[in-house]
């Protein structure tokens, strides 16, 4: 079987991993992760403390190794679901870096420090990697967000993680010349599969800058850095830097390739961002079931606004309310997402009610909702759950108003959501927050600039004004904290 990692096998010289001034090769991570593999070897699962640390990076790699399925645990984690989280996954052991004060629930764990350090044979001669476990072993079981009850663990197997990053090198030409540089948590699929073990998986390197910040994006870019992940709230802050910093512009024009993803980056920012710059920002779209499943090609139109096409060896539909395809190609009309292929996960960890009904016929229903443009890009319109609101007859998507109200410039931040309503049954509520607090603007004045690009019925009914909107740690607004 053909390894995950083939340049750890091959313990080629060149680098693999950068955290702050703490650097390896695919040698040295062969070396380190492989004596911690034979440490954890033999457990039924491992929690991994994810902190954005080198050592964090070396212990999943020693599970992947070693065979044993790797649950990442957020440090930022609430007492309620780090507890779920552990009685769920029930891991036999914890990884996390020397030194780090565990809480409570994983501090009963027998531990193992996640160090960078190998130990070799006598005189030099590196442990050698254990074998290959099969494709269809599990690698990860990474819980979902908990918006609707408590998180539940996908369970994704390694053909999942190869099939989806061996695709994204097809998407975007990516190969082990690539520099990665991105500042994501590593406890979710963007930030640890894509942004650490896709580096691995080709063969080059990843620069993790621990905190985002944009004089640091601008530094690893202008010194050997091809490739920028980020999420919508970090290209925000890009776009709001660029004007009084040419520096950052110059660094972002000389990437090979940015890429957003966790959220729909607003049309404004990739706007501006292409403005100053000349490079576009090109969006993808996955999920923790699935991992990725469609994104703009770098030989394609990065066009804003939309998620691109499917990825190779991706099958993607859109049903109605009833599972029925969904053939409209004309960027109109709406329907849920559902995929199948090799990227997709096997199951919820003991939640056999919850994976059956996530799945029709095989295909996977994702809650997304989209349409597709005349020429097959895919653009979310937004989750089933929050994003979609009937109102008078019509299946209205939030996303499409939301970046329309972000056009304004007297809006900062936006989120749309649907409240019921006696006429309407439900009608379309905008919570807004103002680029002058002083001087928000009007409700009259947001409906209508809504209606002048938007079908009229698409506007607006009520207004709120916040100081903030709440988002998690990837980024993404949490609609159902609006309404509480």
């Amino acid at each position: 079987m053909s390894p995950l990692f083939p340049a750890l096998a091959a313990r080629s010289d060149r680098p693999a991993l950068r955290f702050g001034d703490r650097r390896l090769s695919h040698a040295e991570l062969a070396d380190a992760a492989g004596a911690l593999a034979t440490r954890v070897a033999g457990a039924r699962r491992i929690a991994v403390w994810a902190t954005p640390t080198l050592g964090t990076a070396v212990g999943v790699v020693a599970a992947l190794l070693a065979g044993v399925p790797v649950v990442p645990v957020n440090p930022k984690s609430g007492t309620r679901e780090l507890a779920h989280i552990v009685a769920d996954s029930a891991p036999d052991l914890v990884v996390a870096e020397p030194g780090v004060v565990l809480p409570p629930e994983l501090a009963a764990l027998p531990r193992v420090a996640a160090t960078a350090q190998g130990t070799g044979r006598p005189g030099g001669v590196p442990v050698p990697l254990p074998p290959e476990p099969s494709p269809s072993a599990p690698a990860l079981i990474v819980y979902t967000s908990g918006t609707t009850g408590p998180p539940k663990g996908a369970v994704l197997p390694r053909r999942a993680v190869a099939a989806t990053l061996d695709a994204l090198e097809d998407a975007w030409q990516w190969t082990a010349d690539d520099v990665l540089v991105h500042a994501l948590p590593l406890f979710h699929v963007h930030g640890l599969i894509l942004g650490v073990l896709g580096p691995l998986r080709r063969g080059g390197s990843v620069r993790h800058l621990g905190r985002f910040d944009t004089e640091a994006v601008a530094r690893e870019l202008t010194t050997g850095g091809t490739m920028l992940f980020g999420v919508p709230t970090m290209y925000h802050r890009v776009a709001e830097a660029l004007p009084g910093d040419p520096a950052l512009a110059k660094a972002l024009a000389g990437a090979r390739l940015l890429v957003s993803g966790s959220a729909a980056l607003p049309v404004h920012d990739h706007r501006r961002i292409a403005e100053a710059t000349g490079r576009r920002v090109i969006e993808r779209y996955g999920m923790t079931e699935t991992l990725m499943n469609t994104s703009v090609r770098v030989d394609g139109e990065p066009r804003a606004g939309t998620v691109g096409v499917p990825l190779k060896g991706v099958e993607l539909r859109l049903v109605d309310e009833s599972d029925a395809a969904v053939e409209a190609y004309d960027g109109e009309t709406v329907g849920e997402i559902q995929v199948r292929g090799p990227n997709l996960f096997t199951e919820y960890l003991n939640r056999p009610d919850a994976t059956e009904a996530a799945f029709v016929d095989g295909w996977f229903r994702t809650g997304d909702m989209a349409v597709r443009d005349p020429d097959g890009q895919v653009r979310i319109v937004g989750r089933k759950a929050t994003d979609l609101i009937k109102s008078g007859g019509y299946k209205i998507g939030a996303g499409e108003i939301e970046n329309v109200l972000l056009e304004h410039p007297g809006v900062r931040e936006a989120a749309v959501t649907g409240e019921p309503d006696p006429d309407l049954g439900e009608r379309v509520v905008a919570w807004i927050v103002p680029a002058r607090a002083e001087e928000p603007p009007s409700a009259e004045e947001l409906a209508e600039h809504v209606a002048a690009q938007l079908a009229a019925h698409k506007r607006p009914r009520t207004v709120r004004y916040l100081e903030a909107l709440p988002r998690n740690d990837m980024g993404k607004i949490m609609k159902r904290a609006l309404h509480a």
